[in-house]
């Protein structure tokens, strides 16, 4: 196994737009010639757009993007724009009179770090795909749909910490396996069992002497209205060749590298969602690309926490070193 980048992976394309003095932006995921991809939803708030085309019962067999963003539902505006690319360039379903890009989106809130009326809109997805045709490398951190993230959120922003994106591929023989990870949890990330970020203590020095999940059982009763201000997105992409049945199941097998990384998760106060697409003809074992999915996803995750700056009186883990 080798760690590769994950624009190697064939038939894909990767932009990012942010406005960083705002605090939100998006990344799009691009494939030219289509992607069979499922998705796997256990969050209980997702803000999410087209993704019933991934239903094996709905009759699109590949899709053209996938768009992760900020902005809550108000960022599902970018794919309009990442649509009005992908038209010009006549990437999309053939109707004979035009061609309909095919482009499912899913957002996380990140309206509570710097200015809750800066959102992406049609003009940021644009300006990804055109980021993603210039062929450069995504950045990680506080870019793209990582740029409000944040984590540990029992207290709200009060002692919260600030996330982002991360990437991580690698090669198998031949098999490629790519995951991005925005990750703007409730709950705490662990990186092999130890917790690196979460709640803060009261004065923000150090992590909290108790995790979120500790915390949370120290008052057990019910929570009404739990504030939905969270989700954490991602998308893994592989050369392997599989349909979209198949890949709703490879997609729920990668769910399980953000449960490893994350915790809590799936709760009724995240929209956790995880997207998985195949662009290329590799034949695989779908078990194991599951499996393999899962591992890069995770380290995608924990990257997403590393590569993050202190952003908006946020402090992030480089701070704490």
């Amino acid at each position: 196994m080798k760690e590769i980048k994950i624009t190697d992976i064939e038939g894909i394309k990767i932009g990012q737009a942010q406005d960083r003095t705002g605090g939100t932006g998006c990344t799009v995921f691009i494939a030219p010639n289509g992607a069979y991809t499922g998705v796997d939803v256990r969050g209980g708030g997702p803000a999410s757009r087209e993704t019933t085309l991934l239903e094996p019962r709905a009759a699109a067999d590949k899709i053209n993007a996938v768009v992760l963003s900020g902005g809550s539902a108000f960022g599902l505006d970018a794919a309009g724009g990442v649509m009005k690319y992908l038209e010009e360039k006549k990437i999309g379903f053939d109707v004979g009179v035009t061609v309909v890009p095919l482009v499912c989106q899913s957002c996380i809130f990140d309206l509570a770090i710097g200015d809750c009326k800066a959102r992406p809109d049609a003009d940021m997805g644009y300006k990804a795909c055109e980021d993603a045709f210039s062929d450069t490398e995504p950045r990680q951190g506080n870019y793209g749909a990582g740029t409000g993230a944040s984590v540990g959120k029992l207290f709200l922003r009060e002692r919260a910490m600030k996330s982002g994106i991360g990437f991580y591929a690698v090669e198998v023989n031949g098999l490629k396996m790519g995951a991005a990870a925005v990750i703007n949890a409730f709950g705490d990330i662990y990186e092999n069992g130890r917790r690196i970020a979460g709640i803060l203590n009261k004065e923000n020095t150090a992590l909290s002497e108790f995790s979120t999940s500790e915390g949370m059982y120290k008052n057990i009763a019910p929570v009404e209205n739990r504030f939905t201000g969270n989700t954490s997105i991602c998308c893994v992409v592989t050369n392997a060749k599989f349909d979209k049945a198949q890949m709703n199941k490879i997609a729920a097998m990668a769910s399980n590298g953000l449960v490893r990384a994350v915790s809590p998760v799936n709760t009724t106060a995240d929209g956790d969602s995880v997207y998985a697409m195949s662009t290329g003809d590799f034949a695989a074992d779908i078990n194991t690309v599951g499996t393999l999915a899962a591992d890069v996803l995770e380290k995608a995750c924990i990257n997403a926490v590393k590569n993050a700056e202190g952003m908006f009186g946020f402090k992030a883990y480089r701070d704490l070193q």
